[in-house]
């Protein structure tokens, strides 16, 4: 059995982003990202989150700005 599913444009351009290859279907691409959800490590996981939330709110730095750090260190 089949259902279709309906996702924005932007939803849809980033799965196919993440396709590993041309040809593998939406299926298959949510199943790998299911089992990637649940399988992660709730350690790695919470900080994860943390991770996006501090990106959202621009809490972020730039390659250039720690390689910078990294050679006055």
């Amino acid at each position: 059995m089949y259902t279709t599913i309906k996702i924005s444009a932007r939803l849809k351009a980033m799965l196919n982003s993440m396709k590993l290859f041309e040809n593998e279907t939406y299926e298959q691409l949510v199943e790998d990202l299911l089992e990637d959800h649940m399988t992660l490590n709730p350690k790695f996981r919470k900080e994860l989150e943390e991770a996006r939330r501090e990106y959202k709110k621009g809490k972020i730095v730039s390659f250039h700005e720690i390689k910078t750090k990294l050679k006055s260190e």
